[in-house]
Parts: C-alpha cells; structure tokens; sequence
C-alpha cells in the first residue's frame, strides 16, 4: 500500500467522482480506477458503492478514510519534523473571528519577519474555528471563548471590552431590548453573551437578523437597523464620529478574552513556534494601542 493510493483514495472520496480526481491530479481516469481497485485487492473488501451519479463509501471505506487521514497527517507532520529548520517556512493556515481588530499588527510583524512562510488566513465563529483546529483543517485560531476542548492549547492574546451598540439616536435600555438583534450566526462567542443577558432579563429578542461580516453589521446600526454587540475597540471611531451610539452591560457579560488555540498533540513546527512568539512580544504593544 503506497501513500499516494490513500491520497487518491482520499481524494475520490471528497469529490465522489473519479472524473474529477484525475481532472485535479492531471491523471488519466484509468489510473485512478486502477489504483482505487488495487487498493481494495490489498485490503481484501469493497471500498466504494458504484452508481450511476458516482461513487460513496462503503462501512468498510468510512472506517479506511479515519484511518488514512491519521497516516497521512502524521506523514506530513513527519516532513515538517525532519526538515524543521532554523528559518520557518512552509504553510500556516491560521483562522480568526471577525473582530479581532488588532490581528493586522501581529500578522504585518510575523510576514515581514518570517518571509519563508506561506500565511493563509480563514475568518469564522468561534464554534467552527475550534472544530476545525480540532479537525487539523487549520494550524491555529483566534477566537473568543473561556472554556475549551482538553485536546487543545491556549494562548491569551487580549482581554476585550463588549458593548451594546446602536444608531446615534438616544435610547433608553428598555428602547433598546425591543430593536432586532444584529450579529454573526450561532457559535459567535459575543452572540452567546448578549443572548444570554436577554435570557438573564427574562426577554425574548424579537428579531435576530445574521450578517457575514462586521463591517455590513456596523453600518447596518448606524443606519437603525438594530442593536449589536461588539468590542469596543471596533468601534470607538465611529462612537467619536457620532454614528453610533454606546451601552455597557455588566462585566459578567462585557467582559471578554481573545485566545490562540492549537491542537495540544500537534508538532510544534518552528513556523508555529515563531508565531506563538509574535503574539507574545506584541501583547504589550497591542494592549497600550488599543487601549487608549
């Protein structure tokens, strides 16, 4: 059984076809086909149902796609140990929430100082980003949350301040528990804050209204759509400017932590390493800016 059978493998079972494997590889279909049946003569049991729309997993090759997911994810993290030199370099796939508005200052220090190294950077929820840490989909994640999974690593990055916002009329805290409700969609870590104030009020939100990014949130309050629940460092600018208004909730709901997660079990590659690093040598920096 060779390695690039299980990639093959792997990779008819993502797309369910081998049309669009070989198209992917630059393969003819015949050699997909063939190593795909070579592989099922190896291990003595069907690995694919055949059907006319494709092909789909058997029990038999579910339980193959755990397994070889774990032999070529530690093969990677192989390559990476052995060739692991002084200067980083290789991919980073780093994911973060939306609001981590002082994420520019550790990524601009990180890319000029490590050159070498591929940065991909991949937004989400909070939920979904520890997923797929945990997954090994991503390297790392920026995220909002206090209490995590055992498998994985934290690293503090800063403490947040949340506030309710709203368009720049003046509003009484009764007004604003009557405006729909404007946030990111379920596993949003400020989501859970400001719902479970709602819950702790005894109040029931007439509208919850999903937005992809925080930028169409922001200015969808600022023109009285609804309120929303933000870090304050996000929008002091436009608090200044006069387009929103302020409200702060009690600590137990405002406050907040921005951590770096990563798999515990996980080889500790030196471009990971040096980034762990630059989170800690600009916390200083990022808390005094950002906290003016």
């Amino acid at each position: 059984m060779e390695l690039k059978d299980l990639e093959i493998f792997q990779l008819v079972a993502e797309k369910g076809t081998v049309t669009e494997v070989a198209k992917e590889l630059n393969y003819v279909q015949s050699n997909i086909t063939s190593r795909i049946q070579k592989l099922e003569a190896d291990l003595n049991t069907p690995l694919f149902h055949r059907h006319r729309r494709g092909m789909t997993l058997t029990p038999e090759g579910k339980k193959l796609l755990s397994y070889s997911e774990k032999i070529l994810r530690l093969t990677a993290e192989m390559k990476k140990a052995v060739q692991n030199h002084d200067e980083p370099s290789g991919k980073l796939e780093i994911g973060t929430v939306e609001t981590v508005y002082h994420l520019p200052v550790i990524l601009s220090y990180y890319i000029k100082k490590y050159k070498n190294v591929e940065l991909s950077l991949f937004t989400g929820v909070t939920d979904s980003l520890e997923e797929e840490v945990l997954n090994h989909k991503l390297d790392g994640a920026f995220v909002t949350k206090s209490d995590f999974h055992p498998e994985l690593e934290t690293y503090d990055v800063f403490d947040e301040e949340l506030v309710l916002i709203s368009d720049n009329r003046e509003l009484m805290m009764e007004e604003l528990k009557d405006e729909p409700i404007l946030c990111f969609s379920n596993g949003c870590g400020y989501r859970a804050r400001l719902e479970q104030w709602y819950k702790d009020q005894n109040i029931t939100p007439q509208k919850i209204m999903e937005f992809g990014t925080l930028e169409t949130i922001l200015r969808s309050v600022a023109m009285g759509l609804g309120v929303s629940f933000v870090p304050k460092s996000a929008v002091a600018h436009l608090e200044q400017s006069g387009e929103i208004r302020c409200y702060n909730l009690p600590e137990k709901y405002s406050k907040v932590k921005t951590v770096f997660i990563r798999r515990a079990d996980s080889y500790l590659t030196s471009s990971m390493e040096k980034f762990i690093e630059t989170i800690e040598e600009n916390k200083r920096f990022m808390h005094g800016h950002f906290n003016q």
